[in-house]
């Protein structure tokens, strides 16, 4: 059987070239726009021509190629191994997260069990860390304003927590295995030294913070000169004093104060000086600029800064007795609580109940001296009946225990049995130094006074300019 071939027909060239453009732009339509059916498809387009002769007269003009290496036909199925890929590159990615930081300042109320809960960890954590070490119970003794830093993994579990303690010391616990590993961090600060001036207007305290001390420092200057000086009723306006301390940095910034190395006060015209100096046997104390030493058999004041409310007197009316009696001690008005020191080296007698009294702590000292301290709030740790004290110990606290009318210390001094005025007895003189030191510490003394007056020097010349 003979099949005859029917010849295609033949278009005008015009309307193939016409054919053509619409096809590509109605494809590239469908591509960048594509419905809701096609858009996570591929695109194929199909442009094939009738008959080679018409793919021949096609070809003479150039077409749009459309491929599917194009960028714009490249849409993968959910189905297909590259969609899969970019998925398991995802999850991945999740698991690498960073760990998450949290800070947390401890408020008012605050225990470590609170803290913990603020960044959603449980008791069991809590647990856990104090369980670790004994150091990590540091963290259990929280401080209001303190600052705790804790690092969470992906899972919400503790990695690590650190705490700023002060400015040159941090504590830090990581989790090792299903432990934690404690940390302590202390920097060492550079140590320069520093003068201060002041003039006192009102407060020593005042003048100090106008000069720059810390409150710490302030208080270590008057247990300096406090054999001498009896900051509770001997300061006087105009009364001045210079300082060379020493002073901590830490990358230049200044982070804390170190001990006074040299010291003068003028208290009512007269001048007071005081040099740290080391002995052989590595004891500190403080001697005058000549190396008599600035330490008393008993120091002039129990209670720093307190106001004398009545003196020793022969003949007072008592407050509540209402009779004429005499006040054989000096009374201290203080805040309840305010600290109560040790005159001097001693043995207590007492340290309990004494009638009018109250809280009553008496003192021996040698063969000679005796001191009275009443009217206590209570007693130190470890001051009871038969223990030993040291000067500037403190055996208690101010109160109104007995016969009192409000909270103070009422102090006796006894010498051979017999009452004295402690704000005018004349305390005997501890020793000096050695001899074989003296030329040490000359050597040390010496040119701290030079700086002294150097600086003083030069400040009030400045300030007359």
């Amino acid at each position: 059987m003979t099949y005859s071939k029917s010849k295609a027909p033949l278009y005008p060239k015009s309307h193939l070239l016409a054919a053509s453009g619409i096809a590509a732009l109605l494809s590239l339509a469908l591509l960048v726009f594509p419905s809701r059916e096609v858009e996570a498809k591929k695109t194929f387009l199909d442009l094939r021509l009738d008959t080679a002769a018409e793919l021949e007269t096609a070809s003479e003009e150039p077409l749009v190629s459309l491929s599917d290496e194009s960028p714009f036909t490249r849409t993968e199925t959910p189905g297909e191994p590259e969609f899969q890929s970019l998925q398991q590159e995802d999850a991945e990615a999740a698991t690498k997260a960073t760990p998450l930081s949290k800070e947390v300042v401890v408020a008012n109320g605050d225990t470590l069990s609170t803290v913990f809960a603020k960044v959603g960890l449980p008791q069991a954590t809590v647990h856990d860390v104090l369980a670790s070490s004994k150091e990590a119970k540091q963290f259990a003794r929280l401080k209001v304003g303190q600052r705790l830093e804790f690092e969470l993994d992906d899972q919400g579990n503790l990695a690590q927590l650190r705490s700023q303690l002060n400015k040159l010391e941090s504590v830090q616990l990581e989790r090792s295995g299903t432990s934690y590993v404690f940390k302590k961090e202390q920097l060492k600060p550079d140590v320069s030294t520093a003068y201060a001036y002041g003039r006192i207007e009102s407060s020593l305290f005042l003048a100090a913070k106008r000069a720059g001390l810390s409150h710490n420092l302030t208080m270590d200057l008057a247990n300096v000169f406090g054999y001498d000086i009896d900051f509770a009723m001997d300061i006087r306006k105009g009364d001045s004093f210079e300082v060379i301390y020493e002073q901590k940095t830490v990358a230049g910034v200044r982070v804390g104060t170190g001990n006074i190395l040299a010291a003068r006060f003028t208290n009512r015209g007269k001048s007071y000086t005081a040099v740290r100096y080391t002995n052989k046997q590595g004891n500190s104390s403080y001697y005058t600029a000549d190396g008599q030493s600035m330490r008393k058999a008993f120091i002039r004041t129990p209670v720093d800064f307190a106001r004398i409310s009545s003196r020793f007197s022969n003949g007072r009316k008592h407050p509540i007795l209402n009779k004429i009696r005499a006040h054989k001690g000096v009374d201290y008005a203080a805040a309840r609580g305010t600290p109560i020191k040790s005159a001097g080296d001693g043995k207590v007698l007492l340290a309990g109940r004494k009638g009018g009294y109250g809280n009553t702590v008496v003192i021996q000292h040698g063969n000679r001296y005796r001191t009275l301290y009443a009217h206590m709030q209570g007693f130190a740790k470890g001051v009871r009946n038969g223990s030993s004290v040291k000067q500037g110990q403190i055996i208690g606290y101010i109160g109104t225990t007995g016969l009192s009318t409000g909270p103070h210390l009422h102090y006796e001094f006894q010498v051979d049995g017999v009452h004295v005025d402690p704000l005018g007895l004349k305390l005997p003189m501890a020793d000096p130094i050695a001899k074989n030191e003296k030329q040490r510490f000359l050597q040390l003394s010496n040119p701290l006074m030079a700086r002294m007056d150097e600086e003083r020097a030069t400040m009030l010349a400045m300030k007359s300019e």
